[in-house]
């Protein structure tokens, strides 16, 4: 590590809640213009933390084919997005070509999973399944056809799987809804039948292989019928064969206001038949328009907790991206931080919440929990469009205090595929604690926004409000030339919604322009982030600063105009206000290859000191014993660490590339920190004595989220994680004595790999005559690679390979969902071992990702070939392999 590195300067205490909150109240949520608060209206979210609801069941936030394949999505995602249940599609299931159970169960249950349930009827090819009718006897041999197919499932489950009693079969999906049995007047009895005889052949099965009951989940219907449900029950009861989870769909927007009515209703069934508190899932919910949106999420997820049931997001587009919440390769969308906020309540009591309206939808909605081990009350809200006065009572001072801290992060719209990082904290308060109760405005004027609420004991250092966002201008609200703005009713369910209900569209005349104006605070450099989309091709638009050409921007490719991500741009910028213009054209004539480009939002952020994150102690997961400190006022809010306690921290990160992570700790003597970024330990300097210590190393990180976890088995009090990247990291990026880059035709190939020319419009890495290249048909056979020789100085030790690479792999249509298919490579080094990394689709072959493998390298020198003997690879523009860090860790006393 350099010797001028610097650690950001401490967050000072401050002066009281006047500050904070009217820091908090001049920021805008959505970008729209500042208001005074007294102007605003307000809604009113009650909590009482003294009043508990129960324990904290966290499955409001399973996915149906959330996992499409093993590294799809990353470990580190998956981790953070705390995935308790998943349904999944049954081993070779012909519905899709991946979500296979047993291919992803590894990074299921690695991640804390609890539940996979595997849809038996996606054996199946088509839907509705053996085109919507009941299979019959084909083959005249006194058995039901889809017996023999049941028994096969269960097989592969009972014999393949590392844990088959963690599976539940769901031998129907949606009988009620075109598969086989949507009359029940007249096809009760036969449904009731085969039920039956799919209980039976799986529990023989499991019986068959000395295992413990099967776990069966039913009947699966589409949505709730009070009439199926009792006859089911009753039925099932009578044959001892009761579901182990009932199970049924509640998709529609109109379920926010009736699934709890469903509930009710379902309970009453129980009692009045005498029958045990069977558990649910809502294996299905919601549509489009609330995947990847925080305030759309949060009204479901409130919703589920408080009936206490698991409940799994609707699987609209692809396997393996967390049904739409969470993006590209390893990054977090805002649907993404919602699932990690929600899982973080894990281990805490959820106590009474009271919105404006219950049962209602589109509106403010909220769960709330408390962890007395921790100190700690947490409200998560959202779905309203006005600012939300949160009134608390409950608080018990014998835990919290006579004062408290209050911390609230803003959780935005995003896109499916945009790039979110840390949400930023917009209220950083002390509060007096009166009778119980404090209130605390939350300032919103975005509907798609969810907002997380912390309470805590007074701790020793606050976190200031966020001001490194500089700008937020919707699109819809710039000087538009040529160019048509677009209302996205979020009454439209197979819709994608857009920041702040519109979006701009139409932009595909050279002509066409988005014009607006910024005011930046200093000269420095100035992140700009476009929320975009891009309909099935990459391309491109010129961005003009002041009427000059400044750079191309280039979108990747996504899955519809609407299906929205972000791209990144930095730009050096002097203090004061400047024009940005975004056009179709850089010269005003030629149109830019694949201009047509929905803009919805442009975000600008102040990066002159470096793009910087810190991660409080009290925010992070804690295991193994660690806990809060709040026993000294001077290390009050830490984690306290000894033996084998960690504090487990998800940072994320706008690009790959080379982060100053510095651990601010304090220790009663000599203690050793231990850093593992990822699960790859990272060597730090031992603290020599008592004292306030920052251990730093430099680290080369993936894009997207990334698990830091720290350890002091001697003992420490943990304060903070802070990641930092800025001109001294990105020197480091290209150094050559660090990083090694080239572009993938450059590199030997053999066999059939070939160099290919993309596409018009491309974002990968141009040449000098600016024509990108690629190198494809890697793999489907051991001798076509692509082969990375070790440059001089890259011996054995820990690395980072970071391939630019595109998978646009789809197989033929069979339903209505994109056949999408992941693609894996593999590298081996030569005299060493094979490492394998999948790569998921990203929508067309001249649109490049980055995709981060991690590499243990064992020899001096061996050649790194990537290949894949069974498959095809994907298509590789770049090649990068960085050492893992670089530099000299340091321990200093501050």
């Amino acid at each position: 590590m350099s010797s001028n590195l610097k650690r950001p300067r401490r967050r000072l205490k401050l002066a009281g809640p006047a500050a904070a909150t009217a820091a908090a109240l001049s920021l805008t949520v959505g970008g729209l213009a500042a208001q005074p608060a007294a102007a605003a209206p307000t809604e009113t979210l009650s909590v009482d933390l003294g009043q508990s609801t129960g324990d904290f069941r966290g499955g409001a936030t399973g996915t149906l084919y959330g996992l499409g394949d093993d590294g799809v999505p990353s470990q580190s995602v998956l981790n953070g997005a705390r995935i308790t249940n998943t349904s999944q599609k049954p081993p070779q299931g012909a519905q899709h070509p991946n979500g296979d159970a047993l291919d992803v169960e590894s990074s299921f249950f690695a991640a804390g999973g609890k539940d996979l349930y595997v849809y038996i009827q996606d054996e199946y090819p088509d839907w509705a399944y053996n085109g919507g009718k009941r299979p019959s006897d084909a083959n005249s041999d006194g058995e039901w056809d889809y017996l023999p197919i049941i028994r096969s499932v269960a097989e592969k489950i009972a014999t393949q799987s590392e844990h088959p009693e963690n599976y539940i079969f769901i031998p129907f999906n949606e009988p009620d809804a075109g598969n086989w049995y949507p009359d029940w007047a007249n096809q009760k009895d036969q449904f009731l039948a085969d039920w039956s005889a799919a209980y039976q052949a799986i529990q023989d099965v499991y019986a068959a292989h000395g295992l413990p009951k099967a776990k069966i989940g039913g009947p699966g219907d589409a949505w709730w019928h009070q009439d199926r449900s009792t006859d089911f029950l009753a039925f099932a009861k009578e044959k001892n064969q009761l579901p182990d989870v009932f199970i049924w769909h509640e998709l529609g927007t109109s379920n926010l206001a009736t699934f709890r009515g469903h509930f009710a209703e379902y309970k009453q069934i129980l009692s009045a038949q005498g029958l045990p508190d069977i558990p649910v899932n809502i294996t299905e919910y919601g549509m489009l328009r609330d995947m990847g949106v925080p305030g759309q999420l949060v009204q479901w997820m409130s919703m589920f907790e408080d009936a206490k049931v698991d409940a799994q997001t609707a699987y609209w587009n692809y396997a393996g991206n967390l049904s739409d919440n969470s993006s590209r390769n390893n990054g977090a969308n805002g649907g993404w931080w919602m699932f990690k906020w929600y899982g973080d309540l894990t281990g805490s009591t959820t106590v009474k919440v009271t919105p404006p309206q219950l049962n209602a939808p589109d509106t403010l909605q909220g769960i709330a929990a408390v962890d007395t081990a921790k100190k700690k009350a947490t409200v998560l809200l959202g779905g309203g469009s006005s600012d939300v006065n949160v009134s608390v009572a409950g608080i018990d001072k014998n835990v919290f205090g006579n004062s408290v801290d209050v911390r609230v992060r803003a959780d935005r719209l995003n896109g499916a595929e945009g790039a979110s990082l840390q949400p930023p904290v917009i209220v950083s308060t002390q509060a007096r604690v009166k009778d119980g109760k404090i209130a605390v405005t939350v300032p919103n004027n975005d509907r798609y926004s969810a907002y997380r609420l912390e309470i805590t004991p007074a701790q020793a250092e606050q976190q200031p409000v966020a001001s490194d966002l500089v700008n937020s201008t919707e699109a819809e609200n710039t000087n538009l030339t040529d160019a048509t703005v677009y209302n996205q009713d979020p009454s439209r369910e197979w819709s994608f919604m857009a920041s702040a209900g519109k979006d701009v569209g139409s932009f595909n005349r050279s002509t066409s322009a988005a014009t607006w104006e910024v005011t930046v605070p200093r000269n420095g450099t100035y992140r700009l982030s476009v929320l975009a989309g891009a309909n099935q091709r990459p391309g491109q638009h010129a961005l003009l600063v002041d009427g000059t050409f400044n750079q191309l921007i280039k979108y990747s490719a996504g899955l519809s105009w609407t299906y929205r991500g972000t791209t990144e741009a930095t730009v050096a910028l002097t203090a004061g206000t400047h024009t940005l213009s975004l056009r179709a054209s850089k010269d005003g004539s030629t149109l830019l290859p694949g201009a047509d480009i929905t803009l919805d939002r442009f975000d600008l952020f102040d990066i002159t000191g470096g793009e910087q994150a810190v991660y409080p102690a009290d925010e992070a997961r804690l295991a193994g014993g660690a806990q809060l400190s709040y026993a000294k006022k001077d290390t009050a809010g830490t984690a306290q660490l000894s033996g084998n306690g960690t504090a487990t921290f998800f940072a994320s990160t706008a690009e790959p590339g080379y982060y100053d992570i510095t651990t601010h700790y304090t220790t009663s003597g000599a203690s050793a920190l231990k850093l593992a970024v990822n699960g790859r330990p990272v060597t730090l300097p031992a603290a020599t004595r008592s004292g306030t210590w920052d251990s730093a190393v430099r680290v080369f990180l993936p894009q997207g989220i990334n698990e830091l976890t720290v350890s002091a088995p001697s003992g420490a009090l943990v304060h903070d994680i802070t990641t930092l990247r800025g001109a001294d990291q990105k020197n480091a990026d290209s150094d050559a004595s660090n990083v090694f880059r080239s572009e993938a035709e450059a590199l030997p190939r053999a066999g059939a790999a070939a160099v290919q020319t993309a596409g018009p419009g491309s974002n990968g890495s141009a040449d000098a005559a600016g024509v990108v290249r690629d190198v494809g048909y890697i793999g489907n056979g051991a001798g076509n690679t692509l082969s990375v020789p070790r440059p001089a100085g890259f011996g054995a030790g820990e690395y980072q390979l970071v391939l630019g690479a595109a998978n646009a792999d789809k197989s033929a249509a069979i339903n209505y969902n994109p056949q999408v298919i992941s693609r894996f490579v593999d590298v081996t080094e030569q005299g060493g071992s094979t490492v394998r990394g999948a790569m998921r689709h990203n929508y067309a072959w001249n649109s490049y990702w980055d995709k981060t493998i991690p590499l243990s390298l064992d020899t001096d020198g061996g050649t790194l070939v990537l290949g894949n003997a069974r498959a095809y690879a994907p298509n590789i523009d770049t090649v990068t392999l960085a050492k893992f860090t670089t530099g000299t860790p340091t321990t200093v006393r501050k």
